[in-house]
């Protein structure tokens, strides 16, 4: 969101755009919790593991026949530590690969995904919405992992999922609501939050239930954070309100969607085409709330399509074919609507409904399921990782930590080397400076407040969690395993966006 940018005619009025912006604690891709069957003695290898026969008949270590053992001297056996049975041995070896928690390729579009909301958020270019939509990636892969939770009660799952969401929403909260009550925010006298139901709304920073307050315009030009620094950082909250309906509401739409799967699919298309055209129209928050659910109801669902491999049931060429068809209707839609950053679908409801989800179907076709990353993706894997274990530390605090890129490199025109060449060569790349310099002060986020993720999924806490660390092989012995500040030059701005 630029300053001073005024709203366009997507039905939305002059308030922050709540829009996209991976992941995961809860957006993690692996589920912690367990999901194997302790009474199950059957040789059993767990959620996603081939069962193993209790005995291998065709080991070369099996038992001797009754014949052989009635010609064998009869000699004491000497007494030894009991060991697991050579046949055991061979079955284990022998049995297929258990497949592991993670799917690598959702974990890379997961990543992918990150990347494009910083640098949308960054230079707010309209085409990036159209070249990755990353909020329908990001809530079809949640989707597909809340479907894959609720094999379990889903009252439990619920409370885990909020569970590792609140806390790194808490050191964020904490820290924004700080930075904006010693900027002078007074939220009694704020025309827009004022009163008791701005105190009210205040709860939404603790449990984003709805949108929380804060000031459109804070502190003065001059001071080291443009004065719209607060609705662009505190606006990212709009995803942690629509995933947390989205989780709430799982149990009913999964229900829905087992018995009736292509109503349940389509219908928020169906939503969106009511109230994000104007046909129905929701003021204020709860507008944007039920605009939110609509637009990305569609990729939610299709989580649960991917993930009760319903997706893969259809012939690739008619899910393709199709997905291209309402894709070109989402352009085309697109193309008469445009708001008032022109192709920026974020502005234009049903086409970013019909884009993302048309998207979202072409990559869960072509879903590879990688245990690893293949080739030359491997030598990313460790910063997947990363992105993955810290995906909510990321979201909340990149668009803040854009702006504080601007303060750090303004620095540079002080410098008495900076002659009128330097000058202008920093103004002309200022922006990709910012880019640069904004994954350091990620990676100092994820040292300083990364490990609450850990804490809120009941982790021991790591600062850097890239995976480095293998398990210890099992012992065959054991039996077990284991704001810009004012220039007299002209520089660009930061177009760190809400959406």
């Amino acid at each position: 969101m630029t300053q001073g940018q005024t709203t366009g005619p997507g039905g939305y009025p002059e308030e922050p755009r709540y829009d996209a912006g991976w992941v995961m604690s809860p957006f993690d891709t692996t589920d912690t919790s367990p999901t194997s069957n302790a009474s199950d003695t059957s040789g059993g290898s767990g959620e996603f593991g081939t069962r193993v026969p209790a005995e291998n008949p065709g080991s070369p270590f099996e038992a001797p026949s009754a014949s052989a053992a009635s010609r064998a001297p009869s000699v004491p056996a000497p007494t030894t530590p009991a060991t697991p049975s050579a046949s055991s041995a061979s079955s284990a070896a022998s049995a297929p690969k258990k497949a592991s928690g993670r799917d690598r390729y959702l974990d890379l579009l997961r990543t992918l995904a990150l990347v494009r909301v910083v640098a949308y958020h960054l230079f707010g270019s309209a085409w990036l919405t159209v070249l990755f939509p990353s909020m329908g990636v990001m809530f079809a892969l949640a989707g597909s992992l809340m479907a894959r939770s609720l094999k379990r009660p889903a009252l439990g799952v619920i409370r885990g999922r909020i569970r590792r969401l609140l806390p790194p929403l808490w050191i964020f909260s904490a820290v924004m609501l700080a930075m904006m009550f010693a900027a002078g925010w007074n939220i009694s006298e704020d025309p827009d939050n004022g009163g008791t139901w701005g105190f009210i709304e205040l709860f939404n920073y603790i449990v984003p239930i709805g949108a929380p307050p804060f000031p459109w315009s804070i502190g003065d030009k001059s001071g080291l954070l443009e004065q719209t620094w607060a609705v662009q950082s505190a606006g990212v909250l709009w995803y942690l309100r629509a995933y947390l309906w989205f989780v709430l509401a799982s149990p009913l739409l999964l229900w829905a969607f087992r018995r009736a799967p292509w109503p349940t699919l389509l219908a928020p298309l169906g939503l969106t085409a009511v109230v994000g055209t104007g046909i129905v129209t929701i003021p204020g928050e709860t507008g944007n709330a039920v605009s939110d659910f609509a637009v990305y109801g569609g990729c939610w669902v299709l989580g649960f399509a991917h993930y009760e491999g319903m997706l893969q049931k259809i012939p690739r060429y008619v899910a393709v074919s199709c997905s291209t068809l309402l894709m070109a209707f989402g352009l085309w839609w697109a193309s008469g609507h445009l708001g008032p950053d022109g192709w920026d679908l974020n502005d234009i409801p049903l086409a970013q409904a019909t884009w993302s989800f048309g998207f979202v179907v072409i990559l869960l076709q072509y879903s590879p399921s990688w245990q690893d990353l293949p080739g030359r993706l491997k030598r990313w894997d460790k910063l997947v990782t990363l992105s993955n274990s810290r995906a909510m530390t990321i979201y909340l605090w990149h668009n803040l930590l854009i702006m504080a890129t601007v303060p750090i490199i303004d620095q540079l025109y002080d410098l008495p080397f900076m002659n009128d060449g330097m000058v202008g060569l920093l103004d002309t790349t200022y922006m990709l400076w910012m880019f640069v310099l904004v994954w350091p002060l990620i990676g100092l986020a994820i040292v300083c407040v990364g490990w609450i993720e850990d804490l809120a999924a009941k982790r021991s806490p790591r600062l850097w969690p890239t995976g480095t660390k293998k398990p210890a092989s099992p012992d065959p012995r054991s039996g077990s395993g284991s704001g810009t500040p004012s220039h007299s030059h002209s520089r660009p701005r930061s177009r760190a966006r809400v959406r």
